[in-house]
């Protein structure tokens, strides 16, 4: 089978493509048309179809359109409710039309498909595939089995799913209507707090480790697990723990705690939902998706207090992941044999020769080292700041060492300096990079393995000092644990800069400016590079200096 998925409703548009059961491309569409998120500049291009990188993904392959068997839209208009509580009746509407017209629409952006081959998949459906389906114990023993838990803002009308994923299908066991939504809860949140809905839910989750979670026992009235498989999270009336803020008011103390509350009454309500399912499935593994299972403070405790023996998060788990879903749901339903994601670099990559002819267009000058790994990590050690592009670009929101920034962990001011580049807000951290052999010697509490950034861990009290750039104000890191199997190169790295600075670990970022998605071409690196402060770009095996 050869399966097209399709993400293009509330926002993230994007396209993966799996044949027979095999994950061959995933890509978003803000890479490619440049709008975050596929909402910006246009208001209504959350809705937009995901032409370029659908187009992209078929051509990835040697196919077209005409050769696709299947295409799956991860949203089902047949399932919505009309006139739930908290719900716009004319949004819904327009959304609901939009849906049904989904196939001729996508019929116009990729001529010679047949709109007939397009089913629509449930929208947390499609996100319980993307994490249960692709997990990579699935290559293990022990077959496929696993618990399965979904949250997010919404999909048609319920904001949650629980259950068990087995031989391609998922048996629900908890779910949960609209208006009562966690994401929607902590979306409201970050408007709340001056941030943008659907985009900087992340900057919430850092501002709460500068808090005190004074109101949480308040709100645990309005936002907790019911004890049934299902969540009370009904609209909050924010503005009684803290004053509306707008973008560019003062960030006051009472944020900062209303954050930390909220988020301490989310993490607790996932512990009391995965205790739940775990009693119901005696399952001992569980897969993470949804826009809430990005939130590696929730996801490193219900690793580290939950029951379960393992935790597997999908590195796109926003709805750009829910294209990858639908694919892989109909390829399992097919019959396809699913084999797990093979990682997260899924995106658009180049040969060094297209590299290099990129250079000569571009008229800069370039060299290409006979070491590149220790060319870098000499510009590291001495305290410059990297443009790392190697491979193939990453599938999710997280720079996993292909579309990044590096800098040098050991240097406080390089977390105000990284910020500036991107421009970004002062309280927002960087993450460390670090050889997955000695994470354990650096790091403690979440997972041993952490390959897609999607945990948090505890910094060890000897190494605070040594890598201050990359210990939160809270004594914890975001790490990415690197593997010389998975990636030769980022470890041969490690391995240079740990040579000339005694630290196993570098600062990773993404590399990309205020409001811009993450770079994805050479040009894209280029313009980043020659408008930006950086020290030196790697671009494949080649490097441009300042």
């Amino acid at each position: 089978m050869r399966v097209l998925g399709v993400n293009a409703v509330f926002h993230d548009p994007a396209a993966a493509l799996v044949v027979d059961g095999r994950v061959v491309a995933a890509a978003e569409e803000e890479r490619f048309t440049r709008r975050k998120h596929g909402k910006e500049p246009v208001p209504f291009s959350a809705w937009e179809q995901p032409a370029a990188a659908a187009a992209w993904c078929l051509e990835q392959a040697g196919l077209t359109p005409a050769d696709l068997d299947a295409v799956g839209w991860s949203y089902d208009p047949d399932l919505v409710e009309h006139g739930l509580p908290g719900t716009d009746p004319g949004w819904e509407q327009l959304r609901t039309d939009f849906a049904r017209r989904a196939p001729f629409f996508l019929r116009t952006a990729l001529p010679g498909l047949d709109p007939g081959i397009v089913r629509f998949v449930q929208h947390h459906l499609a996100h319980a595939a993307s994490a249960a389906a692709a997990a990579r114990w699935r290559s293990g023993t022990g077959g496929d089995s696993c618990a399965v838990l979904v949250a997010d803002g919404r999909g048609e009308a319920t904001s949650y799913l629980a259950g068990r994923y087995r031989d391609g299908t998922v048996q629900r066991m908890g779910t949960q209507r609209l208006p009562d939504s966690l994401g929607l809860r902590y979306e409201d949140l970050t408007a709340h707090l001056g941030f943008r809905r659907s985009s900087d839910e992340y900057k919430v989750m850092a501002l709460a480790s500068y808090g005190t979670p004074r109101f949480a026992e308040e709100l645990a009235a309005d936002l907790h697990a019911t004890g049934d498989g299902g969540v009370r999270a009904a609209p909050l009336d924010l503005s009684r723990f803290a004053e509306q803020r707008g973008p560019a008011d003062p960030m006051e103390p009472e944020h900062a705690d209303l954050a930390a509350s909220v988020q301490l009454r989310l993490e607790e309500t996932l512990l009391d939902l995965a205790r739940w399912l775990h009693r119901r499935t005696g399952e001992n593994r569980l897969a993470l998706a949804g826009g809430i299972a990005l939130n590696c403070v929730a996801n490193t405790r219900i690793a580290d207090e939950g029951p379960f023996d393992e935790v597997w998060v999908q590195p796109a788990a926003g709805d750009a992941g829910t294209a990858l879903g639908a694919a892989l749901h109909l390829s399992a339903q097919a019959g396809d044999p699913v084999v797990p994601m093979p990682g997260a670099d899924l995106g658009r990559g180049w040969s060094d020769d297209e590299l290099e002819q990129v250079l000569r267009d571009a008229r800069v000058r370039y060299e290409r080292p006979d070491d590149l790994a220790a060319t870098v990590a000499d510009t590291i050690a001495g305290d410059g700041v990297v443009a790392w592009f190697q491979g193939r670009s990453e599938f999710g929101p997280r720079a996993l060492g292909h579309r990044s920034l590096l800098a040098h962990p050991g240097k406080q001011e390089n977390v105000d300096r990284l910020n500036a580049v991107k421009g970004r807000e002062s309280f927002r951290p960087v993450a460390p990079m670090v050889r997955a052999e000695r994470a354990a010697e650096l790091f403690s509490r979440g997972p041993a393995a952490s390959p897609y950034m999607l945990f948090v861990h505890d910094v060890a009290p000897e190494w605070q000092q040594r890598i201050p750039a990359v210990t939160h104000v809270d004594g914890t890191a975001r790490i990415q644990t690197v593997e010389p199997d998975g990636n030769p190169l980022l470890a041969e790295l490690l391995a240079a800069v740990e040579d000339r600075t005694g630290l196993p670990c570098v600062i990773n970022t993404s590399l990309n400016t205020a409001g811009r998605p993450m770079v994805d071409t050479p040009v894209h690196a280029l313009e980043t590079f020659g408008s930006a402060p950086v020290d030196l770009l790697a671009l494949g095996p080649f490097v441009v200096r300042r």
